[in-house]
């Protein structure tokens, strides 16, 4: 058995998603003083490092093709007393990047983990989008098969509520096809560059996007592809969540009971329909 006392802790954490300004006080404070840093590539973890003059660090490799061995042997620091800070290229680690196997090894040795938050893609492109957000689905990247690609579109594309979800630059052309064949008339949201100085939001039809990014020399960088909610045909009672909310009043529905049933049937966001019932349940 190890000594608690002496175990070292985890901190998972966040680093900036292009701009590198975009990291926390307290990110850089953890960088400052752990004995290492465990990075998905350390080059461009040292060009952070730089960056705000962090120097005398150990970097330690750890990526998803060495996920397996590293992080038998980064827990192996950690239980020497080691504290260990793990970061992805850009982001938050495991969210879409290496670093579940560190962190569930380290939880099974009861070790700490402390998560140091910021920067997310999705979250990030989601904030600025202007999408329904009360509600919606993270899918992470795409499947890469062509089959399974276009089961998964249709099916993300049929949800009643906002997908987010990640594109490689060289498959991203496949994918608009894709979605430009099954739903022709589907307007989708295009994130590209986020935080950087080309940063760019495109919205409309597939095949209009796909024109779009024809005319661009290169398409770098990963890409943040956003689904609005499907639209579904409403009955007119169902159109108008004030008529609705008022007979389920008038039924003895409480506020919150009454806020989800209109949810359901009206398909209208959460807030909005909160919103009018705090107004009709206090007169």
């Amino acid at each position: 058995m190890h000594s608690p006392d002496k175990v070292g802790t985890l901190y998972v954490v966040a680093t900036p998603i292009g701009n590198l300004e975009d990291i926390t006080l307290r990110a850089l404070k953890v960088l400052k003083e752990v004995d290492i840093i465990a990075c998905e590539d350390t080059r461009r973890t040292l060009k952070l490092l730089n960056y705000y003059e962090i120097t005398g660090k150990k970097l330690i490799s750890y990526h998803e093709h060495n996920e397996r061995e590293q992080a038998k042997r980064i827990v192996k620091e950690l239980l020497r007393g080691k504290n260990v800070a793990l970061v992805s290229d850009a982001g938050t680690p495991c969210i879409s990047d290496p670093g579940y196997r560190l962190v569930n090894l380290a939880r099974k040795e009861s070790i700490n983990v402390i998560p140091i938050p910021g920067a997310t893609a999705f979250a990030t492109a989601l904030s600025a989008s202007g999408l329904p957000t009360d509600r919606f689905l993270f899918t992470g990247f795409l499947p890469r098969k062509e089959k399974q690609l276009k089961e998964t579109l249709k099916e993300l594309l049929s949800l009643p509520f906002t997908v987010v979800c990640y594109e490689s630059p060289h498959r991203l052309k496949k994918t608009l096809e894709i979605i430009a064949a099954v739903e022709p008339e589907r307007e989708i949201g295009i994130y590209r560059e986020i935080t950087k100085v080309n940063e760019e939001f495109l919205y409309g039809k597939a095949q209009d996007l796909l024109k779009e990014l024809e005319r661009k020399d290169t398409i770098k960088g990963e890409f943040v592809l956003l689904f609005p909610p499907r639209k579904e045909e409403r009955s007119e009672e169902e159109k108008d969540p004030e008529s609705f909310l008022k007979e389920l009043k008038e039924k003895g529905y409480t506020l919150k009971e009454a806020v989800k049933e209109t949810c359901q049937k009206t398909g209208f966001p959460r807030n909005e329909v909160y919103r009018i019932a705090l107004k009709l349940f206090r007169d």
